[in-house]
């Protein structure tokens, strides 16, 4: 194992040991609190609903059997506090809300009964962040000796998981769930909003789907907290407990197919990813008849629900192992990215935790796995798209690193002749454009075939590159310069003419011959001849170029080392105006 493995695989152990510790902390009970399970003093009671709710004292409680015939009845549930030693309860707290209505009562030891009620779409005050309800005791002088509560038409009783538990413990509980809970959101929705663009951007479908998968559990962590009754109260109770229902099944469908389609057809099976859609989205439509059902086991429906999900994640594992073991980048990126999803919900799957995490249940955990979920994918995806683009601009400077050397002679530096006829065509352009004159001067070195085969082409290059150094230095933004080829150079000048062009083509000459090469070809001295044809208005560079070679010709024919113009007016059309020689 590498050290990057090494050290890999310690911070996977630390997150997950930290993980582990967190659930721990979040599952154990804290103090003060006890659920009110079957093996607790909860004892029930089954009537109409036209029986009031101060017939309670009269009712007939069976204690250890199960109650039935409820769903369109009212359930009547109560539990005795002095039967529970060591239990200060101050509160109940409820988190199953499928019900028309519910009624809580308070019993004291001198006889008196307090009752506090919420319905659909109005919970009042009662409404807790973390999909509870919590009913406070009213602070009396005689002790608190019984809780009873009533329900209208409730779906399940398995799904309660009622608490007693004190008012501190409560308060604290609500801001933590509250923070968590709002963090995990927010998170949710930046990490929607942050993929979409990134699909939009990038074009890839998966980001599309993963977008969905963080607004679909956006919306679902939105309801199942209740955080929307501060703005929808008369939306409280069974309307948004379905809805919920069918926004967690959505989700794992919309999650299932952004892990899916994620994965090229080269890297998995079109059997086995066409599987694995169909029974992730098998699971989103069972939503549709879970959300809607009022009556039956809704609990032993959601126990074959919880095992179809199951083994959608082994689907969706078996996908991204396959994936994975054959690169595919994204496949590694979403198995990185599931791992704690598909871990949490196998835990509260197969585990019981439905009386911890502050009395959230499983739907805690399951928002934070989704959160980490989106982040991960979030940041896998820039670090992919970050390479993606740092490979582009690689492959963009490549190319104009390519470009400019085919524009550049690998000798001296100078542009090429390709290189040179792109920059100066615009520029004779615009002088045509303004009617100003251009001048092109070319400069041949005399007798340099003699230098490569009296010293050596090595030599010669030397030469040549001691020249061109002297020629760039009139590069700049009226004069262009550049190696057409062998020893010929060429100057282009926009808006020089006359005397000044004449001088200036003589001090080319004069600092050519200047140029000191005697530790390499001894005493013998390099000159020049240039050729330059004036043009007025400008002409394109071909008909230039022709000019400026006649005068170069010339200016060889005259005996070399000196300089002739030849000047052109009426755009080039007629012979040169006058020949102008300078000689040494």
């Amino acid at each position: 194992m590498t050290f990057a493995q090494s050290h890999s695989v310690r911070r996977w152990g630390a997150m997950l040991f930290a993980l582990a510790c967190v659930i721990a902390a979040c599952v154990a009970r804290p103090a003060g609190a006890m659920p009110l399970r079957d093996d607790a003093v909860f004892c029930h009671a089954e009537t109409s609903l036209s029986v009031a709710d101060g017939e309670l004292t009269s009712l007939a409680f069976s204690c250890g059997d199960e109650p039935v015939g409820y769903q369109r009845a009212s359930l009547w549930l109560r539990a005795s506090i002095d039967r529970l030693p060591g239990v200060q309860a101050q509160a109940i707290a409820v988190r199953y809300t499928r019900f028309e209505r519910l009624a809580v009562a308070f019993v004291y030891a001198d006889g008196a009964v307090r009752w506090q009620r919420v319905r659909r779409g109005d919970y009042g005050a009662h409404w807790r962040v973390g999909g509870q309800l919590l009913f406070e005791a009213p602070d009396r002088s005689a002790p608190l000796v019984a809780v009873a509560m009533r329900f209208d038409r409730l779906t399940d009783h398995s799904l309660l998981h009622p608490r007693l538990i004190s008012a501190d413990e409560a308060g604290l509980q609500a801001a933590g769930m509250a923070a968590m809970i709002g963090a995990s959101l927010t998170l949710l929705l930046v990490s929607g909003i942050y993929s979409l663009s990134l699909a939009v951007a990038a074009r890839c479908q998966y980001l599309v789907w993963q977008a969905a998968w963080s607004g679909v559990m956006i919306v679902w962590g939105a309801l199942w907290s209740q955080i929307h009754l501060a703005i929808l109260p008369a939306a409280a109770g069974t309307p948004s407990a379905r809805a919920a229902t069918l926004l967690a099944c959505l989700a794992i469908a919309v999650a299932t197919a952004s892990a899916v389609t994620a994965i090229g057809r080269d890297h998995i099976s079109r059997g086995l990813q066409s599987a694995t859609l169909v029974l992730g989205f098998g699971i989103g439509l069972a939503g549709i008849p879970l959300a809607l059902t009022q009556s039956g086991d809704l609990g032993l429906w959601g126990q074959i629900l919880g095992v179809a999900i199951i083994v959608d994640l082994l689907a969706v594992a078996l996908c991204l192992g396959r994936g994975w073991r054959r690169g595919s980048v994204e496949a590694r990126d979403f198995a990185l990215a599931w791992g704690l999803p598909m871990a949490m919900l196998a835990l509260v799957h197969v585990v019981d935790v439905e009386d911890g995490f502050w009395g959230a249940g499983s739907k805690l955990p399951v928002l934070v796995a989704a959160t980490w979920q989106a982040l991960w994918l979030s940041a896998a995806a820039t670090r992919r798209l970050s390479h993606l683009r740092v490979e582009r601009d690689h492959a963009r400077a490549a190319e104009a690193h390519a470009q400019a050397l085919a524009r550049r002679d690998p000798l001296t530096g100078l542009a090429n002749r390709r290189g040179f006829v792109e920059r100066v065509t615009p520029l004779l352009a615009e002088a045509r454009a303004g009617d100003l004159p251009a001048a092109l001067l070319l400069v041949d070195i005399d007798r340099f075939k003699s230098v490569n085969d009296g010293h050596g082409h090595e030599v010669g290059d030397e030469v040549l590159c001691r020249i061109a150094r002297r020629i760039d230095r009139w590069e700049g933004p009226m004069c262009t310069v550049a190696r057409l080829g062998g020893e010929e150079f060429g100057l282009l000048t926009v808006g020089m003419e006359g005397i000044m062009l004449d001088r200036f083509a003589e001090s080319i000459r004069r600092e050519i011959a200047a140029c000191d090469h005697r530790d390499i070809i001894g005493d013998r001295r390099v000159t020049a001849s240039v050729g330059v044809a004036e043009a007025k208005p400008a002409v394109d560079f071909q008909q230039l170029y022709r000019f400026a070679d006649a005068a170069l010709y010339e200016a060889k024919r005259a005996g070399r080392d000196r300089v002739d113009v030849q000047r052109y007016g009426r755009g080039g059309n007629g012979p040169p105006d006058r020949d102008v020689a300078l000689l040494n």
